[in-house]
């Protein structure tokens, strides 16, 4: 009776260590590795700003944002740059709150500017300049449960290729961003 009662338990407990796998774990809304956001400051400035971005771990992650201007008389001097970063995240949640991130960001740029100012009139000295900056930027991001994400950043950057073929010599990034984590 003993045999026949202990051969029932093992038995029972293979199916039961069977029914537990991985696939039964319930993920964390928060853990997931990709987002997309988009800048609802640009349509302002006439332009568009996307940016994807992959979590590393919980406090960092590597990501890249794409800036097009398609209206001209809004944004005078930038035509677009590709901007790839890394965040650092202080926050408790799963790569959220207070950040800081290093970028740098591919430019083209409306080259240098003559004015007439008996006229009114404006020339573009060069044409369009394509240029290399870095730079630094902080801000701050939150998640609701259901993978939605809003937040604030702020970056300012050094151009450091053809300064002298343009009127700039510096970037700025700042964005408040909506976007969904999957």
């Amino acid at each position: 009776m003993k045999k026949i009662f202990l051969a029932i338990v093992i038995l029972f407990s293979f199916f039961v260590a069977r029914a537990q796998n991985k696939n039964d774990t319930i993920v964390n809304p928060y853990e997931k590795k990709n987002e997309v956001t988009l800048n609802l400051i640009a349509p302002i400035l006439g332009a568009f700003e996307a940016s994807y971005e992959r979590h590393l771990n919980r406090k960092s992650s590597l990501g890249i944002s794409f800036f097009y201007v398609y209206n001209t008389e809004q944004n005078e001097d930038m035509n677009y740059y590709i901007s790839p970063y890394y965040r650092m995240y202080f926050g408790k949640k799963y790569s959220s709150g207070f950040f800081v991130e290093g970028f740098g960001a591919i430019c083209s740029i409306d080259g240098k500017k003559i004015y007439d100012t008996a006229e009114k009139l404006t020339f573009n000295e060069n044409p369009d300049v394509i240029n290399f900056s870095i730079g630094v930027g902080l801000g701050w991001k939150g998640i609701t449960k259901s993978g939605f994400i809003y937040g604030a950043n702020l970056g300012w950057g050094k151009m450091l290729l053809n300064v002298e073929k343009t009127d700039h010599d510096q970037v700025a990034k700042f964005g408040l961003n909506l976007g969904y984590r999957f």
